[in-house]
């Protein structure tokens, strides 16, 4: 084990899986409570369509996600407004046309690049020193802005109209708040791969809910399965060399499963 953790490579995806494993966990309890889990697959999908056509292109995949990944949110919220819709409509719609595109800059590359398909199903252990660096500053980012509204998203994410009324901004902090849905899932993107980061958003904050009495209990069981499973998906993955992403998430998965089994409050449903 010593002798492992003395890997550069080792070090790196320990670090990454860290902090995306704990900033995933934490936004996740705001998208699992406001019920918009579905922008985490729509911002995943186009978010590798911004990878594609970057490979495509020539240009930074990290760049080009993030911006397929945040207008993906603009886009949607504009028509969900324009249109007057329901937010699942447009996401729908974006998430099967970012993936035709996906698709359609594959097809255009020449020859086979095994680099695009890491962003497709995740690669935690090929993480570099400049991916960390910049997974480090977007998680601190995002995470200094969830303590700074703390309080506002735990408010609209159980009642926005509510909110709205009590004179809190209600609108552009769920703004806001997509936004950063978005980044966390652009800085799991080579981790985990477009295809399961959406349950690394979701599973731990969900796994975490059937435990949890209050909020603060939620966010530590929350962080605790994200980074738990994070951690162990990234040393099995190497030890069994099986890909990083699947063992993740079917860790956290599994710690679902048992919470949903076997937690206090099925117990406390249970007739005497």
């Amino acid at each position: 084990m010593l002798e492992l953790l003395s890997y550069g490579f080792i070090q790196r995806a320990l670090a990454a899986s860290l902090l995306i494993g704990l900033v995933c966990a934490l936004i996740g309890i705001f998208t699992v409570l406001k019920g918009v889990t579905f922008i985490g697959a729509g911002t995943a999908h186009a978010a590798f369509a911004g990878v594609t056509l970057a490979f495509l292109i020539g240009v930074s995949p990290f760049l080009m996600a993030v911006l397929f990944g945040l207008s993906t949110v603009w886009v949607t919220t504009f028509v969900q407004e324009k249109g007057k819709m329901k937010p699942d409509v447009p996401i729908g719609v974006f998430y099967t046309f970012t993936m035709a595109l996906a698709i359609l800059f594959i097809g255009l590359m020449k020859g086979y690049r095994p680099e695009v398909y890491g962003y497709l199903f995740g690669s935690i252990l090929s993480v570099t020193s400049l991916d960390l660096k910049v997974i480090a500053a977007l998680s601190i980012g995002i995470l200094i802005v969830l303590v700074l509204f703390f309080k506002e998203f735990h408010f609209i994410s159980f009642d926005q109209e509510m909110a709205e009324a009590s004179g809190i901004p209600a609108k552009r902090l769920s703004f806001l708040l997509l936004n950063l849905i978005s980044l966390a899932v652009v800085i799991a993107l080579k981790a985990v791969g477009a295809m399961l980061v959406f349950a690394l958003l979701v599973i731990p904050a969900a796994a975490a809910q059937q435990w949890a009495t209050n909020m603060r209990t939620m966010i530590i069981y929350s962080a605790l399965i994200g980074v738990g499973s994070s951690w162990a998906g990234v040393f099995l993955s190497y030890w069994l060399d099986i890909p990083s992403g699947a063992t993740i998430v079917l860790l956290a998965a599994t710690v679902f499963l048992f919470s949903v089994l076997f937690s206090g409050k099925r117990q406390k449903a249970r007739p005497v």
